[in-house]
């Protein structure tokens, strides 16, 4: 025996109406079939409107808890798992920028005076990336690796991690061996000053 509608006069929304509202449940293209879910809820006059309507408001929530925890965990959380992976990053487009500084050098005879005359002189299609991944904010742009030439012959570069700082513990150095007689300017070692 099958359960009776309250109203025994009104007929019941079909399975199609649960399929699209249960379809809303999928992460961000579900937004659209919550989105039709709660119209056709709203608009319907027959029973169990309110379950597609409801159960389509569901899958909207369930989306943007989902990539609001994802932005949370991948931008605004310190510590976790991104931290490491940034940083990670950051590595990796330290050692391509010191390729790009010494090249700039080959090319111009001297090292660049900052980063972004660096990255003016290279080709718009370049992806040498001159930006800090470990720092991010929305206020303000991204921040550009630490650069400072010292004299004519050599440079420091290196992030300047979470602190902002350079030449504390946190900093992120390129991993760079340098033979001694090198003719690469790249200064690893902090300054004594």
């Amino acid at each position: 025996m099958s359960p009776q509608p309250t109203n025994p006069g009104q007929a019941k929304l079909g399975a199609a109406a649960y399929v699209i509202a249960g379809l809303s449940y999928i992460p961000l293209i579900g937004v659209a079939f919550g989105i039709a879910a709660i119209v056709w809820g709203i608009a319907s006059s027959k029973a169990g409107r309110l379950k597609v309507a409801l159960i389509g408001t569901g899958g909207i929530a369930f989306t943007i808890v989902l990539y609001g925890g994802l932005a949370y965990f991948g931008f605004v959380q310190r510590g976790g798992i991104y931290d490491h992976l940034r940083a990670q990053l950051a590595q990796q487009e330290l050692y391509t920028l010191v390729q790009a500084v010494e090249f700039y050098r080959l090319q111009y005879g001297a090292y660049p005076d900052s980063l972004k005359q660096l990255r003016a002189s290279m080709p718009s299609q370049s992806f040498v990336m001159v930006f800090d991944p470990t720092d991010f904010s929305f206020s303000r742009g991204p921040r550009y690796f630490y650069y400072e030439r010292v004299g004519a012959d050599h440079y420091y570069l290196r992030g300047v991690g979470a602190d902002g700082q350079p030449f504390t513990a946190d900093d992120i150095v390129p991993e760079v061996t340098i033979a001694p007689n090198s003719k690469v300017g790249l200064l690893l070692d902090a300054p004594s000053r």
